[in-house]
């Protein structure tokens, strides 16, 4: 069978079973079976392919079959231009998330040294991109309850020679000292709602990363009011919200204390981040 044969196997492979990212997937576990790149496939599209390489391909075509993520067969998500390590103890990195660092960018002085707590960190992206992204300028501390996630947010700590520091830690129970910034991604899916969710999602990523409880907002309620005693003077709290959370989390961060807050939309005009002071 010729290369390009063999993608085409796997296109109809994932077709046939209403993957809509059919032709992605099934190239993308092509470039990591042969390990090559675009350029490569094109020159060699008409070679013949080695019978091991060929059922290899195919096992992992019928793995995705079954609506396991692309990511996890890998073992890769990009994010923020750096690759991470990921697998079924953490949520796959998300293009929206980006939007939450890009804030945290733009509003979080660059005048003095920082000190930041990543809580709910799941595979470490948004801890590492933020110590990788300042070039050292702030320190940066990463929580999660489960030690699953844990281990793979280590994992891409050290595969992307960043230097953050982990705690396992129930949100702020085993947290000690202050911080100018406390970022957050906490799980915010209305429980009712997970099984609504895309297969790849519902069936396969953590539902203690998802699931929001009966109203998603718990745990915007709990580190809202949690935070300010984390936080130094005039520091700021981020989340990621869902689309129509905006003037619930308002709501929750104003009488938890927090004043300016603000909310940004992402590229669909959707809002996707909320930010306070705490004074």
């Amino acid at each position: 069978m010729k290369l390009w044969e063999l993608l085409l196997t796997g296109e109809e492979t994932l077709k046939a079973v209403n993957i809509a990212e059919y032709s992605q997937d099934a190239y993308t576990l092509l470039e990591y079976v042969f390990g090559i790149d675009k350029n490569y496939y094109l020159m060699h599209k008409m070679d013949e392919v080695p019978s091991e390489k060929e059922e290899k391909y195919k096992s992992l075509i019928d793995i995705r079959a079954t609506r396991k993520p692309v990511q996890y067969i890998t073992g890769s998500a990009p994010f923020m231009g750096m690759d991470f390590y990921v697998d079924e103890n953490v949520l796959i990195p998300r293009f929206d998330t980006e939007n939450l660092i890009e804030i945290c960018l733009k509003e979080m002085s660059k005048d003095k040294p920082q000190k930041l707590l990543d809580m709910c960190t799941g595979s470490g992206c948004i801890a590492i991109s933020l110590n990788k992204l300042f070039k050292g300028h702030i320190k940066v501390w990463a929580v999660d309850v489960d030690n699953g996630a844990l281990g793979v947010a280590k994992r891409n700590n050290e595969r992307l020679d960043a230097s953050v520091e982990f705690i396992q830690s129930d949100l702020f129970s085993n947290v000690e000292g202050k911080f100018n910034v406390i970022v957050s991604n906490p799980p915010y899916i209305r429980s009712e709602e997970i099984k609504t969710l895309m297969p790849e999602v519902k069936d396969f990523e953590p539902c203690l990363a998802l699931d929001g409880t009966e109203d998603g907002l718990k745990f915007y309620r709990e580190i809202s009011n949690q935070a300010p005693a984390f936080l130094e003077n005039d520091g700021l709290l981020f989340f990621e919200i869902g689309f129509d959370q905006g003037k619930d989390v308002e709501e929750i961060m104003v009488k938890a204390g927090f004043t300016d807050v603000k909310i940004a939309k992402d590229l669909c005009g959707l809002d996707r981040v909320i930010w306070g002071r705490y004074c």
